[in-house]
């Protein structure tokens, strides 16, 4: 999922190449006279599970009244202070759509997680909430941390907003990563990105038993499916 750093700091890894996709779908789109927003066609596998897709400020006007996802999750927020502007817009938007909506915080394992997640929850309760409403945890860097660290970081940071919310986050990380700094966290729903694999073919990382969503591109977007229908998305999100 493509994050936005304070200005002065590039985005690393995956959130790079992301920006340099949208940046060249932009162009790709002034040049054909279409925008970058419209809806992407039907993918040519065929694929049972249900379709969603992820954004942030990298992608501000994604059109998600005309998008074909079932299921969207945005960004709100970064470390103990940053906010993404575009999520008040992308929130509304997905409420209009009527369809299983998601919001994450991308973590910094460096910092306090109770600050981190005091810091998400205010933004994401700013803004208007229904039922099924899905809270994440983005965790992909380890910021220089040992693994017990990051891993009794994300373990805090999902059993406090469990406690203030009464609804279990879902854990989004690359597979490897989740692999390495996971476990033991097995309880929380997993999303997890896998490029190199098919659309819902992979195993779970760690000791998760199962995974619930598979982001298996960035490109043009990142794309997603769950092994759940939008009904037992729902489920997992706020009462």
């Amino acid at each position: 999922m493509p994050t936005h750093r304070p200005s002065g700091r590039p985005p690393s890894g995956r959130r790079l190449r992301s920006a340099l996709a949208a940046a060249t779908l932009t162009l790709a789109a002034a040049t054909a006279g279409v925008t970058a927003a419209v809806a992407l066609p039907a993918p040519a596998y065929a694929n049972p599970h249900t379709y969603g897709q992820d954004v942030s400020g990298y992608e501000a006007d994604h059109d998600w009244i005309n998008s074909r996802a079932q299921f969207g999750f945005i960004k709100a927020t970064e470390g103990t202070s940053w906010v993404d502007s575009s999520f008040p817009r992308h929130w509304g938007e997905l409420d209009k759509k009527g369809i299983v909506r998601g919001v994450y915080h991308y973590g910094h394992p460096s910092n306090d997680p109770i600050a981190e997640a005091d810091h998400f929850l205010k933004v994401v309760n700013s803004q208007p909430s229904k039922p099924g409403d899905i809270l994440v945890l983005d965790l992909e860097d380890a910021n220089g941390q040992s693994v017990e660290h990051v891993n009794e970081w994300a373990r805090t940071w999902l059993e406090y907003v469990t406690a203030k919310t009464g609804t279990k986050p879902m854990f989004y990380s690359g597979w490897n990563f989740a692999d390495k700094y996971g476990r033991g966290l097995g309880d929380y729903p997993l999303w997890v990105a896998h490029y190199s694999k098919a659309p819902g073919d992979i195993t779970p990382p760690a000791d998760w038993k199962t995974w619930t969503i598979h982001q298996y591109t960035d490109t043009p977007i990142d794309q997603n499916v769950s092994a759940l229908t939008p009904e037992q998305l729902r489920a997992l999100g706020r009462r």
